[in-house]
């Protein structure tokens, strides 16, 4: 390291320890315990306070692709979401009233699942655990409760100012999901795209067994996603329900009585999944895409929705966080062992050029899925079947498609 990277407390202070900032911490584990890192995070929550547990029937949760499940078996994560996480065996694509549809199978890529969905819940306490397990061992710093005042660029990395003390690092990572006006008081705007769009989600149960397929269903103004979910107490068969409505009609369908609502949801979706038989609680939120303008700079960069936020319809966004997340860890320690302090820009901007492709590739992928899907002109509608069914008979296309959701 040179010489003013030496006179820093940290060489990594991570800010938010959310999802992604915690998957970071334990991607960073070898690196502190085989490299030295000197590594510290802070969260306005006080982590070692209990969690409130949500109803099971209404516990959101999130699709993990294959690549994602593989990084978290890596990281020796993935024993304790196992149990709790039901396999995605088949994804069936299709457009109401339409001819076109396509499958993608995990067993046509010779894998036992596409990828696993996981309550939220259950991934925010395996990484909690772990993370409050590092604390102990001294693996890493943590301050909480705490918040970040302020960021000072400072001669080989930053200064912080927290509520309760300042320390100097070489590299800060941002990871809190650009909430708490850091960005702004750095001057990093964003790109912007407003989709007129909210995304309706609520868990749904089902009068048959979902067999591990999800749904990709596209009907009227904007897709349909049902996820597969463990069952529970109440409800034998569960799926999540991803719905995608536009600003025009969100309010009348959001605030539908339940069994109007499960009406209207069974008239747009159709049978194939089955009868819904009751609906949890519901939520909804504006549907944008997010592009941070600079993602790193000088002793600085910005990780996980803080970086980029792009469209639900394919259930990307959060499994290109942690292909990010791993880069970056790749990064960290062959800095370390090229003796080049951790927040070098050049190191950084190789960082970012590594995962540049696949961001972009990732939300071209979303938007243009999005604005194909929203249209119901019939030349819009014959062009996308055509597509479905060239996708479901092209072996090669198809498996080169389903890779890529599977995020390999």
């Amino acid at each position: 390291m040179n010489n003013s990277a030496d006179k820093m407390d940290f060489d990594v202070l991570i800010i938010g320890a959310g999802l992604v900032g915690a998957s970071l911490v334990c991607a960073l584990e070898k690196v502190v315990t085989k490299q030295g890192l000197r590594l510290a995070m802070v969260e306005t929550h006080d982590l070692n306070q209990s969690r409130d547990i949500p109803p099971s029937f209404d516990a959101r949760a999130s699709a993990l692709s294959w690549g994602t499940c593989c990084i978290y078996e890596q990281l020796g994560l993935w024993p304790g979401l196992a149990g709790q996480a039901e396999a995605i065996t088949e994804v069936h694509v299709s457009d109401k009233g339409s001819f076109g549809l396509s499958r993608l199978q995990a067993s046509d890529e010779g894998v036992p699942a596409l990828g696993y969905v996981v309550k939220n819940y259950v991934l925010g306490d395996v990484l909690l655990n772990r993370l409050r397990d590092f604390q102990k061992q001294g693996t890493v710093t943590v301050f909480s409760p705490d918040e970040v005042e302020r960021l000072s660029p400072v001669p080989g990395g930053m200064k912080v100012q927290l509520k309760h003390s300042e320390v100097s690092v070489s590299l800060v990572v941002l990871a809190d999901g650009g909430r708490s006006g850091l960005m702004d008081q750095l001057g990093i705007g964003l790109e912007q795209r407003d989709y007129h769009q909210h995304g309706v989600i609520a868990n749904i149960a089902l009068d048959r067994a979902h067999n591990g397929m999800a749904w990709e269903r596209f009907a009227g103004k904007g897709p349909m996603a049902l996820l597969p979910l463990t069952g529970d107490n109440h409800f034998e068969h569960r799926m999540g329900l991803v719905w995608t409505v536009p600003d025009e009609e969100i309010d009348s369908i959001y605030n539908l009585a339940d069994d109007d609502f499960l009406a209207l949801l069974q008239d747009r979706f159709g049978y194939r999944a089955g009868r819904f038989l009751a609906v949890g609680k519901r939520d909804r939120y504006p549907l944008t895409m997010r592009i941070a303008k600079e993602q790193v700079r000088p002793g600085l960069v910005i990780l996980g929705n803080a970086a980029h936020a792009i469209h639900p319809v394919a259930g990307q966004g959060y499994n290109l966080s942690i292909r990010d997340t791993m880069a970056l860890a790749g990064n960290i320690s062959n800095s370390l062992e090229s003796k080049v302090s951790v927040g070098d820009l050049g190191r950084l901007q190789e960082y970012w050029q590594q995962q540049l492709s696949d961001q972009s590739l990732t939300s071209r992928f979303c938007d243009g899925l999005v604005h194909l899907f929203s249209r119901t002109d019939s030349a819009s509608v014959l062009f996308r079947n055509l597509g479905l069914v060239t996708l479901d008979y092209c072996h090669p296309v198809k498996s080169k498609f389903t890779r890529k959701a599977m995020g390999l």
